[in-house]
């Protein structure tokens, strides 16, 4: 079976709930049923999750998708669906293999635990990845290339004639989201190859714990650390997506390397590039590595890099849908009193000075928004216990709380600045 799909799919992912039935029997039940359903209609949710109208006992929700992100309508009849049916795994699963062997008090090699462990899909991904919100486009090029890359493996496409490292480089800011959209990402794969991997595992290294008080050692880390991943990758039935978060903690630019720096550090990228090498010759491996210091990463590192892609501060367009998903969980959760948000905008444009105010903020700050809303609100004149908040009271302290941030980053700099 094919990875990959045209631009006219909709896949339909069907998250199931845990069960001892097996899974093809749940799917030979279903599928058929929910068939019928998305013909029936013409107005159903894209790009989020949500529990079809009709009693299934075993399915928790869906999600329909198309792979180039938009929510155009479609025409159910003429529709063509790829199913793709899915179990959380279970929490006893997700106890990690790489733990520490040593106490952590000991000075021991063996006391550093090198990287966290996770059996995809994982109930703690579930919905991250249509909830990461960027330019259109962005994150399903993604998938397509990481799709596009094990499709190059499963044909055994020869890579002395074709260059495929299975090797993603998302860099920029910090706050852009980097490291939850590999996690997304990783997710994902679960789900749209489990016709092909029985198992997808994530294993996420934990690069500064290489750099400790066992820096002396690092070079032996390392290896040590990629000769467990290659136990895992060693069966053909696991899907292998190693996550490098900070890659530039471990494959600092040589060339930028003073005589005074420790010979150790040059032995550690010598040691990565090493390993990665090895690594890509097995065709159930993706890695996948992040960056906020994309100049300072050796050349070589970044060479052996398939795609280099540039995650930035959102856009408008980006920054509205974020804050309409957020006053829409605020509504549900009974914190904001449930409004049309188009109909607001119209009339007072609170939303649209908001968005623009916030232009150049990372996500990850806007997130924190609501939170730090709610707390002035609350400290107002305005505020009365256990009643629900205005829409446009709310969006005044959330133009508040951002004007506050703003603020607070600036004395920030400035301070910075009297100290050099």
């Amino acid at each position: 079976m094919s990875f990959l799909s045209n631009s006219g799919t909709v896949h339909v992912e069907v998250l199931l709930k845990t069960t001892d039935i097996r899974l093809n029997t749940i799917r030979a039940e279903v599928e058929p049923i929910l068939s019928d359903y998305l013909k029936s209609f013409k107005n159903l949710p894209r790009n989020v999750a949500f529990k079809p109208g009709i009693e299934l006992a075993t399915v928790k929700s869906i999600l329909l998708e198309r792979d180039n992100g938009d929510g155009k309508a479609w025409q159910p009849n003429e529709t063509k669906y790829r199913y793709h049916f899915y179990m959380t795994q279970r929490e006893e699963h997700n106890a990690g293999l790489f733990p520490a062997r040593g106490s952590g008090d000991s000075d021991d090699l063996s006391s550093v635990v090198e990287a966290n462990h996770v059996l995809l899909p994982a109930v703690q991904f579930v919905g991250l990845w249509e909830n990461l919100i960027y330019e259109v486009g962005l994150k399903e090029k993604l998938l397509k290339f990481a799709l596009s890359a094990l499709t190059f493996s499963k044909h055994s496409v020869n890579m002395n004639v074709i260059a495929c490292n299975r090797l993603l480089l998302l860099h920029g800011p910090p706050g852009t989201g980097k490291t939850s959209l590999c996690k997304a990402l990783a997710q994902k794969l679960a789900i749209r190859t489990q016709g092909s991997y029985a198992y997808t595992h994530l294993v996420e290294i934990n690069s500064h714990s290489l750099f400790s008080k066992w820096f002396s050692e690092s070079g032996k880390l390392v290896a040590r650390l990629f000769s467990k991943i290659a136990e895992l990758v060693a069966d053909r039935n696991n899907l292998v997506c190693v996550l490098i978060d900070e890659v530039e903690s471990l494959a600092y630019a040589r060339s930028s390397m003073s005589s005074n720096e420790p010979r150790d550090a040059m032995r550690v990228v010598n040691a990565v590039l090493t390993q990665l090498d090895d690594i890509k010759n097995c065709p159930n491996v993706l890695v996948l590595a992040t960056s906020n210091l994309a100049q300072s990463i050796d050349l070589a590192f970044l060479d052996r890099a398939d795609i280099r892609l540039f995650i930035g501060y959102p856009g408008m367009s980006a920054i509205r849908s974020i804050y309409k998903t957020m006053l829409a969980e605020l509504m549900s959760a009974g914190v904001v009193q449930r409004e049309a948000l188009e109909g607001e905008d119209a009339e007072e444009g609170l939303l649209t000075q908001l968005a623009e105010r916030s232009v150049g903020v990372s996500g990850r700050t806007l997130r924190k928004l609501p939170l730090l809303a709610h707390a002035q609100y609350t400290s107002s004149a305005a505020f009365e216990l256990d009643q629900k908040i205005s829409l446009a009271d709310f969006l005044d302290a959330m133009l508040g709380a951002l004007e506050q941030h703003v603020a607070d980053q600036r004395l920030l700099k400035l301070e910075s600045m009297e100290e050099l």
